[in-house]
Formats: C-alpha cells, sequence, structure tokens
C-alpha cells in the first residue's frame, strides 16, 4: 500500500470509497431506461466540460477585481435568476455588498448610474438577452468592470464583457418547446468563483494575523 502512496490499507479502502461515490455506477444505469440514462450523462456530460473549460486565470483575474469593488451588482433574467441569488446571499454572507436586479427595467436604468467602483456580474445561458445586452453597453461606455458567466463565449454579452467564464451546454432539451434549458453550467462555474473568493479572503485574514518577525 505505501508502494502505492497510501499511509496503509484504511487509506485505500477510503480511497476506494470516495472514487466509488465520485464516479457514476454505470451498473446501475444500464438498469434504467435509455431516456432516463442519456439525461444522466447529459447532465455528467455538462459538468464535466464546464470544468475542463474553466480558465483559471480567468477565475484570478475575476477573484481580484471583485476583491477591489466596492460594490457588486449582479444583472440575471429568468431561470438564471435563481443562480443570481445563491450568488447574492453567499457575497453577503463573505461580507461583501452585493445587490440583485432581475426587472428589465431596473437593469436598464441601474446600469446608467453606476461607479467606477463596481463590479457588474451579468449571469446569462445564451448571452442574448436583451436588457442585459442594454446594461453590458452602458458599462462598457462607463468603464465600469463587468464579469459575465455564461455558455456562449460569443455572444454580444460576452464581446461587451472584461471578463468572461463560459461553460459548456448541452444541445439536449427535453423541453424542446420552451427556452428552460439546464443553467447547470452556470451553477458550477458561479460556486467555483465564490469558493475562490472566500478560500482567497480566507488566506488574506489568516496572513494579516500572522506575527511579523
Amino acid at each position: 500500500m505505501k508502494k502505492k502512496g497510501y499511509e496503509g490499507f484504511t487509506a485505500f479502502k477510503h480511497h476506494l470509497k470516495d472514487e466509488q461515490n465520485t464516479t457514476i455506477n454505470f451498473s446501475n444505469v444500464e438498469k434504467i431506461d435509455t431516456e432516463i440514462k442519456s439525461s444522466i450523462l447529459k447532465n455528467e456530460q455538462e459538468v464535466i466540460r464546464t470544468l475542463n473549460m474553466i480558465n483559471t486565470g480567468v477565475i484570478e483575474d475575476a477573484i481580484q477585481k471583485i476583491e477591489s469593488s466596492e460594490r457588486i451588482i449582479i444583472f440575471a433574467r429568468a431561470f438564471s435568476e435563481f443562480i443570481a441569488e445563491e450568488m447574492k446571499i453567499k457575497f453577503q454572507l463573505a461580507n461583501k455588498y452585493c445587490e440583485l436586479h432581475t426587472d428589465p427595467n431596473i437593469i436598464k436604468i441601474m446600469s446608467q448610474h453606476l461607479k467606477k467602483t463596481d463590479t457588474v456580474i451579468f449571469v446569462s445561458l445564451n448571452g442574448e438577452t436583451e436588457e442585459l445586452i442594454d446594461a453590458a453597453k452602458n458599462c462598457y461606455n462607463k468603464e465600469i468592470g463587468t464579469i459575465t458567466i455564461t455558455t456562449n463565449k460569443e455572444s454580444p454579452l460576452s464581446m461587451l464583457s472584461e471578463l468572461v467564464l463560459v461553460g459548456f451546454k448541452s444541445e439536449i432539451s427535453f423541453f424542446p418547446d420552451y427556452e428552460v434549458r439546464s443553467r447547470l453550467p452556470l451553477s458550477v462555474i458561479a460556486r467555483i468563483l465564490l469558493d475562490s473568493y472566500v478560500i482567497r479572503m480566507n488566506k488574506h485574514h489568516e496572513n494579516k494575523k500572522l506575527p511579523i518577525n
């Protein structure tokens, strides 16, 4: 076991248990209906491909921009609002001032009255929502820092944003008649960004507490 890099047999057993819990049990998947199986694999693909697409340099830049900002303003619409709401609460729990706006008219007006000490975060699956694009144009013209979380790096919103975090969107939709595609990639990116921000802030606080020799 030690030659394999484990402290002992117990550590090896824990490794196997963790590995079992973090990979899909295909023996169980094979037993279920084909359509349900495709749903499970669709979600797995969105998560894995999103993780592979994450640019750590952009995450680092986003953390620094958030840290140096007086206010974080989040703009989101439709189903992306749920992810934005979670982000707002987590920023507030981390003692970072944060507002969330989801009303189209408020988004347009609010984006005209921002300060250069603010940072705007857009959460948008396709990056083609009209009021978000208008807000991004206002931010661009006023030189307001912007971060966009999306699955479309070629969208008008992405093109107007300073930093863009892109996830993978599956083409499979089980609600083809409605625009209710999965926001799972956006959720993965948002959680990584918030977790990374909190980790960095905690390290800064720890370093400040260290005695100077």
